[in-house]
């Protein structure tokens, strides 16, 4: 009885595992979205930050460039807002949406 009990047991441990890989295998990879709005400073600007930062606000909503992009295009839009589209990945990081920037256009 004892060996049936530890058969059943290790057939469950087993397959516990492999819906949990199953369950890791299919997370979702981050999509590309556009985001269209006006690309400016959080600091100078949006009075939101202690530090420059390179933003897109959409509406409500405000996102934080990336640290590579950030550095790219911030020159651009510190003193002087631009409207314009962001296509890249979002992702929520202490409660801020970031952006890491694929593409940008300016209107």
């Amino acid at each position: 009885m004892r060996y049936v009990l530890a058969s059943l047991f290790a057939c469950c441990l087993a397959f516990g595992l492999t819906l949990t890989v199953s369950a890791e295998d299919k997370k979702e990879e981050p999509k590309e979205v556009k985001l269209v709005g006006t690309i400016t400073c959080a600091k100078c600007d949006l009075k939101l930050e202690k530090k420059c930062a390179t933003v897109i606000k959409v509406e409500k909503k405000v996102y934080y460039f990336d640290a590579a992009a950030n550095k790219k295009y911030h020159a651009d839009t510190c003193q002087e807002a631009k409207d314009g589209t962001v296509t890249g990945t979002v992702a929520e990081a202490d409660k801020k949406l970031t952006v890491t920037v694929s593409k940008l256009e300016y209107k």
